[in-house]
């Protein structure tokens, strides 16, 4: 007798939802602040239709959830990401494409690979775009969340487009890079105006293709992580993962200005490392400061290669320090305790600041967060806020309280998960009171899947 193995992301609160509803009246325990008002809205991946061969969890159909707040009342949306992989498998009634942990379809007749829109989001010059790194990103409507199509810049955009571009809240400009595998120069990055404008686009070069998933900004710099999670054709013609974390290579940092080019990049080494996301980073005299949950290494397209490795996949927030002046590094773990997807208020963003938020990681053999933290780096010290037995969420989305003056005047928004009572709820916590009860918990009218990235449209944006 054979058994089917399962797949823990195709199962339990990991599991696609197929429905796309909208409801208004949603219950509330507790009570939304009245100046909290505009839309929470969170990317992640929602297969449509079972997957062909092996499924990672960044392989599935982007869907939206959004809850719109407004004059303490909520409603929720939910709604696919209409992308033409979305179509056209909905056309074919299945699959097309195969996922991450398949060989790239080089003789797929609509490309090998397809843009799903399921990663994360951006509010900028009056648009959401919806993001995947390998792709365009795709423009929505707000607050019915309709797709509207890609969003090419007029057809400027002929590069990828990472799925965490960073916006200065003082200038407005916009930077992005895209990176490509096959390929060098490997990546090429660009900015935005803060009106809109695609202004240009230059190679940065790299010696092989990597996995880059984010990157970082201060008022004056540009920072690229070159990291040895690397894509070799070579590899996958002699059966090997075209994926590998190389252990005994440095990891490196490239800091350039922010109008520079590849001819203003300055590189800095490190010990092989692996970072998924970025918190913030600023300058501090001659140095610049990157604030990163930091991985030892990673097998997370497969190979196994972290698990002789014990500190292998588990992220926790370190520093970097990285002297313009004299060409050395500084690193150094912030907090023992495992979480990842760092924010901070994005208002600060690019500046040095006081306090960061990351979801405190569960020990689960899947990514499952069973709490937020809120650090605070004048006092080195840190509150944790849980979400109770069973319950688990993710990515905290930064509200600022709109005539807040002080950094954590806000609130934290994440979608959670009540395993127990099989209940998904939005959860509102003061920033300045972690450690206390939610001031809110709105209850969702369909289960929400665990996901990505979010962000915070508020109700001035939406009338823009």
């Amino acid at each position: 007798m054979t058994t089917t193995a399962v797949n823990p992301y195709l199962e339990g609160n990991f599991a696609p939802v197929r429905s796309e509803i909208t409801a208004d009246e949603l219950k509330v325990i507790g009570e939304l602040p009245p100046d909290l008002s505009g839309m929470f809205v969170r990317n992640g991946p929602n297969p449509q239709f079972p997957p062909m061969g092996r499924y990672h969890w960044f392989d599935g159909d982007g869907m939206l959830h959004g809850v719109r707040i407004h004059q303490g009342k909520a409603s929720y949306r939910n709604r696919y990401l209409r992308t033409q992989g979305f179509q056209l498998e909905r056309e074919a009634s299945g699959a097309i494409w195969t996922g991450l942990l398949e060989p790239p379809q080089t003789d797929n007749p609509h490309g090998p690979m397809k843009n799903t829109a399921n990663t994360a989001l951006v509010w900028h010059d009056s648009r959401l775009l919806a993001l995947w790194e390998g792709g365009a990103p795709h423009a929505v409507q707000v607050p019915e969340l309709e797709t509207k199509g890609k969003y090419t810049y007029n057809g400027k955009l002929t590069s990828a487009f990472t799925a965490h571009p960073k916006v200065d809240p003082v200038t407005g400009e916009m930077m992005f890079y895209g990176y490509s595998l096959f390929e060098p120069p490997y990546l090429k990055y660009s900015l935005v105006s803060a009106s809109g404008d695609l202004l240009w686009t230059v190679p940065i070069e790299l010696p092989v293709g990597v996995m880059m998933h984010d990157f970082a900004v201060t008022q004056n710099y540009t920072i690229f992580m070159d990291l040895p999670l690397t894509f070799r054709k070579e590899r996958a013609k002699r059966g090997e993962p075209a994926f590998m974390f190389e252990k005994d290579k440095p990891s490196r940092f490239g800091i350039l200005p922010r109008h520079g080019n590849n001819s203003s990049i300055r590189w800095f080494e490190t010990p092989a490392c692996f970072v998924f996301h970025t918190l913030n980073a600023y300058e501090e005299g001659d140095e610049v400061v990157l604030i990163a949950c930091r991985m030892s290494s990673t097998d997370v397209l497969g190979g196994g290669y972290a698990q002789d490795n014990p500190d292998g996949n588990i992220p926790r927030l370190h520093r970097w320090r990285f002297n313009i002046r004299t060409g050395k590094v500084k690193e150094e773990r912030l907090d023992e305790t495992p979480s990842e997807f760092p924010r901070v208020n994005e208002e600060w963003l690019g500046r040095k600041t006081r306090y960061g938020y990351t979801a405190k990681m569960a020990d689960s053999e899947v990514p499952l967060f069973e709490g937020l933290i809120k650090h605070d780096f004048h006092s080195g010290t840190s509150a944790t806020h849980a979400f109770g037995a069973g319950r688990y969420g993710g990515e905290a989305v930064f509200v600022p309280r709109p005539d807040g003056t002080a950094e954590d005047d806000g609130w934290l928004l994440t979608f959670v998960r009540d395993e127990g009572e099989q209940i998904s709820e939005l959860v509102v916590v003061d920033a300045q009171h972690l450690s206390a009860e939610p001031v809110a918990r709105v209850l969702m009218p369909q289960r929400v899947p665990y996901g990505f990235h979010g962000t915070w449209v508020s109700e001035a944006q939406m009338g823009s």
